[in-house]
């Protein structure tokens, strides 16, 4: 890696926003340690770094990776982060997808709440950063990232979103969105108690499904249970006979995976089940028309 792109990394996104958040290099208190291996995406050949998304009067932070010499409009992928936020893993996964010739946001959904590198457990984080993130609050952002995609190079005919954790919930939300051709959730939760801010899970939105979402999950998931899952695959093929995304939607389970198996930096990660999910991302967004 170039003395350039190292900086780069360190670097990141260094940014203070209405409401008083930052998004920093690195990776929150409350992950696990950092894996040595974890994987880095260069630069070559890439325009990546930090962009402002203006959704009303609200500036809402992201990070964006892109084909440096794209000819044309590009297809776009939304990437949706863990509950820690829009970190360095995010950051080289859209890094990834820009590399494969896409468009790859990453917001900050959390920029109004705070900044989830303060607090130091998962449990603060929840109550005190993720609580305060509603579902309508997300998709409105969601949408004004699209709005910006379109006027920026990105082709709002091929739009995918793709998610990790709370992200992969979001995806499945967002896939009752027009916009949206295709979503890869990756170990999203499925179930839970409607709140005001989460009145509604993806259980309950099968029938809703604008386009189909491939479900990618682990059989040791101590947070996300087989059987939540097969409550998911009942409602989709409740909604199949009526709702030609939930019938084409599919569910890959990794019997040995843990939760959050992709994520390279953590101890969490599984080498074998991780690549084989990305490749069923990839392949998923051609095959629906995000490419």
């Amino acid at each position: 890696m170039s003395e350039k792109s190292s900086n780069a990394r360190r670097e990141f996104i260094k940014t203070s926003v209405i409401g008083a958040t930052t998004m920093g290099v690195g990776f929150v208190a409350a992950s696990d340690p950092v894996l040595a291996a974890a994987i880095e995406t260069d630069f070559t050949g890439l325009k990546a770094g930090e962009q402002m998304i203006p959704v009303g009067s609200f500036q809402l932070p992201a990070y964006v990776s892109r084909p440096a010499y794209a000819k044309g409009s590009l297809p776009i992928v939304i990437v949706v982060s863990e509950i820690f936020g829009v970190h360095e893993y995010i950051a080289d996964v859209t890094r990834r997808f820009a590399k494969l010739g896409y468009l790859a946001i990453a917001p900050e959904f959390f920029a109004r709440a705070g900044d989830p590198n303060t607090y130091g457990t998962i449990a603060e984080i929840q109550s005190n950063i993720v609580a305060k993130t509603p579902d309508t609050q997300v998709i409105n952002d969601l949408q004004a990232a699209l709005v910006w995609a379109g006027k920026n190079g990105g082709d709002l005919k091929r739009v995918g979103v793709t998610g990790f954790c709370w992200g992969g919930r979001i995806t499945w939300l967002s896939a009752t969105l027009p916009q949206v051709r295709a979503g890869v959730a990756w170990y999203g939760r499925l179930i839970g108690e409607k709140t005001e801010g989460n009145p509604r899970h993806p259980v309950e939105i099968a029938a809703d499904l604008k386009a189909p979402v491939l479900g990618l999950y682990g059989g040791a998931d101590t947070g996300i249970s087989l059987e939540s899952v097969e409550q998911m695959r009942a409602a989709l093929a409740q909604a199949a006979a009526k709702n030609p995304a939930a019938k084409a939607s599919q569910i890959e389970v990794y019997p040995d995976a843990p939760h959050a198996f992709h994520a390279d930096y953590r101890a969490s990660y599984r080498e074998g089940p991780a690549k084989d999910g990305w490749g069923k991302c990839i392949a998923w967004f051609k095959k629906n028309g995000v490419v």
